[in-house]
């Protein structure tokens, strides 16, 4: 019999606001990392393991065979650690299809002549529908682009990691100014979410702190999310969502983290080719504004 309930356990890296999970079934010890987070100080370049060291550490501890890094999305708000993750365990690194639309999209902003444009740094390529298995438990993969094109939500038993499609029902939904990201996409995406049964559990990619809220959530269920969510409950229509994103990302600063974050994870989390110092370097494009 298929295990329907997974082991879930939630990391915060409040440096970034981002949930990393560690995903086993319980029954044969078989685990997933999902979106785990690397350290980088930019004003230093200094990167850390230090956040993923953390989930190895309670793997470790509970026994689990990490099997599995998988990738919601090619973040802009912090590196991916998954490289670590997978030098240590030799755990595949999977990400939506779809990731080759992103590579295309910022190969020629970096001029990054070594990224593939064909997924090639990732183990797997996931197709909307696929599915696969972590141990016992049966994993189904649901593209919910809009944010990015390239946007996967992993439903693991009665769980859907949803990335960054959506936020606490306080907070709302992810921004789609981002090349080739779109708001009418993105709504139909968080429609395929509502969907399923109003009991699924929905997982965070972040959590940041509305006004009135102290503590920091990342867990919450399709029913509660269709009834709250204060962008897009199940009242807001296609076009009125399109129209508050629209206006709402148009005042948005870029994340910090941006340009450092696209160009290692669209590498699967690699940095560029190191010079003929042994250094890597990240490139920041220069725009000069006409006086």
């Amino acid at each position: 019999m298929i295990a329907s309930k997974p082991d879930i356990r939630a990391f915060f890296d409040e440096g970034t606001n981002t949930i990393t999970y560690l995903v086993s079934d319980p029954a044969t010890k078989k685990a997933a990392v999902i979106d785990p987070v690397l350290a980088f100080d930019h004003r230093t370049g200094k990167a850390s393991s230090a956040p993923a060291r953390r989930v190895l550490d309670a793997a470790g501890e509970a026994g689990l065979d990490i099997e599995w890094v998988l990738e919601t999305h090619a973040h802009a708000d912090h590196l991916t650690a998954a490289p670590f993750i997978k030098a240590e365990t030799g755990a595949k690194v999977g990400i939506g299809e779809h990731i080759t639309e992103v590579q295309a999209i910022f190969r020629p902003v970096f001029n990054a002549e070594d990224v593939s444009c064909d997924g090639a740094e990732f183990d797997h390529l996931f197709a909307d529908g696929e599915a696969f298995r972590i141990g016992d438990l049966e994993v189904s993969v649901l593209h919910v682009p809009g944010h990015t094109p390239a946007d996967i939500a992993y439903r693991i038993g009665d769980a859907v990691f949803v990335g960054d499609t959506l936020f606490m029902p306080d907070y709302g939904t992810a921004r789609a100014d981002f090349p080739g990201g779109d708001a009418r996409q993105l709504y139909r995406s968080i429609r395929k979410l509502f969907s399923l049964p109003d009991v699924t559990r929905l997982f965070m990619c972040h959590d940041y702190l509305p006004e009135g809220r102290e503590d920091y959530v990342w867990e919450t269920t399709v029913g509660e999310q269709k009834r709250s969510n204060v962008h897009v409950h199940e009242c807001v229509s296609e076009d009125d969502f399109v129209a508050m994103r629209t206006e709402r990302d148009s005042g948005l600063a870029a994340p910090l983290l941006l340009l450092p974050s696209i160009q290692a994870n669209i590498r699967a989390g690699a940095f560029p080719p190191a010079e003929d110092n042994g250094v890597a370097y990240l490139k920041i494009p220069v725009k000069l504004d006409a006086a």
